[in-house]
């Protein structure tokens, strides 16, 4: 570890200061990368929850998320689906390309959570008879309101084309994932996913963008039906950083921890 610069914090702060700041968002930020086409994508502390109406810090969150969005960035890309990620930098920042974002926010449902239950007025936890895809146009001035193919198109945010292949990309994704979750005892309720399009040598391709964590994921223990995401956070259930921590824990990737960034490995009980 000595001797790169992932390992030395204060030098890598003096040289990520020069990089310009592209874009900041509520849990991350996104600079100028090293090499053109390229953005560093650094993850912060920071959490939000009802359109930023409720705010906090959940201490190491940025460090486990870069962990997990690589992790199932990378085992996404290998069983084929294009993405985004390129490589993890440091504790806190990954390299990614640069993409044309989709302004459309795209949910997976798998099981009656949030405000789909609120919505319908149905139970939390009720099984879906199947996937189910939404779509939610990407502005936090209007709370990301629900969205149809039909705006979608007709507003030019994406073409059928590029929706076909978003709706099929998707269903992959919520296929793998949830079979990954379920061999670590985790069962994927709900997930976000974010699209960008790619030009590579004049040929356009979309590829998954932004990231994949407990931020983006309604994630329930198997047993005990215990939640392990973000909304621990959102409904004030206490041990945040734990639940976040187990869920690393169980992929097999808690972070090489340094003292300033992470307390050692806890259980949930």
């Amino acid at each position: 570890m000595l001797g790169t610069d992932a390992g030395h914090p204060h030098h890598w702060k003096k040289k990520m200061a020069r990089r310009r700041q592209i874009y900041e968002g509520k849990a991350k930020i996104l600079y100028e990368g090293p090499e053109p086409g390229t953005l560093v994508q650094y993850f912060k502390d920071d959490a939000t929850a009802f359109n930023n109406k409720k705010k906090g810090v959940i201490a190491g969150k940025g460090v486990i998320n870069n962990r997990i969005s690589e992790y199932l960035m990378t085992r996404l890309s290998e069983i084929g689906v294009p993405t985004h990620f390129v490589r993890r930098l440091n504790m806190r920042e990954q390299l990614v390309r640069e993409v044309e974002i989709i302004p459309v926010e795209v949910v997976v449902r798998n099981i009656v959570a949030g405000s789909l239950a609120v919505r319908l007025g149905m139970n939390e936890g009720t099984p879906l008879p199947r996937s189910i895809v939404e779509y939610y146009y990407k502005s936090d001035a209007l709370n990301d309101p629900m969205i149809t193919e039909e705006h979608i198109t007709a507003f030019g945010w994406a073409t059928p084309q590029e929706l076909d292949d978003i709706m099929s990309m998707a269903l992959r994704v919520n296929d793998f994932l949830s079979g990954l979750f379920l061999g670590v005892g985790i069962r994927l309720v709900d997930f976000k996913l974010e699209f960008g399009r790619l030009w590579e040598d004049d040929q356009m391709r979309i590829v998954l963008a932004d990231e994949i964590s407990p931020d983006s994921c309604r994630l329930w223990d198997m047993k005990t039906n215990e939640k392990m995401d973000k909304d621990r956070f959102r409904r004030d259930l206490g041990n945040v950083e734990e639940a976040y921590q187990e869920v690393a824990r169980r992929l097999g990737i808690l972070p090489e921890s340094g003292p300033r960034d992470i307390k050692g490995p806890a259980v949930m009980q």
